[in-house]
């Protein structure tokens, strides 16, 4: 059974019923979250979101990994990914 997706155009209509918006107002709304959001981790800076969870940049160290078909070494470089840590009340929602 193939998980179905809630995209961005369909999270803004969400929005734009439930808080009688305009879907354009909207999309913009949910444009700018993103975007505050991504800039706030390019900073550094972890991002919360009560109840949802908490968004964040790790440093992963540069390593050796090995291709699994050739067997070859190839060097990983370090880099910076985003991780997101649930929050206890969304982790309590979706097991019920």
């Amino acid at each position: 059974m193939a998980a179905e997706t809630l995209k961005r155009e369909q999270i803004a209509q969400k929005l734009a019923d439930k808080h009688e918006l305009s879907k354009k107002q909207s999309v913009e709304i949910v444009n700018d979250v993103i975007e505050i959001t991504t800039q706030a981790l390019k900073s550094g800076v972890q991002v919360k979101f009560p109840g949802l969870g908490t968004f964040k940049v790790k440093d992963r160290n540069a390593r050796t990994a090995i291709n699994p078909r050739t067997g070859e070494k190839v060097d990983v470089p370090a880099k910076r990914v985003p991780r997101f840590t649930a929050a206890k009340e969304l982790k309590l929602a979706v097991m019920k």
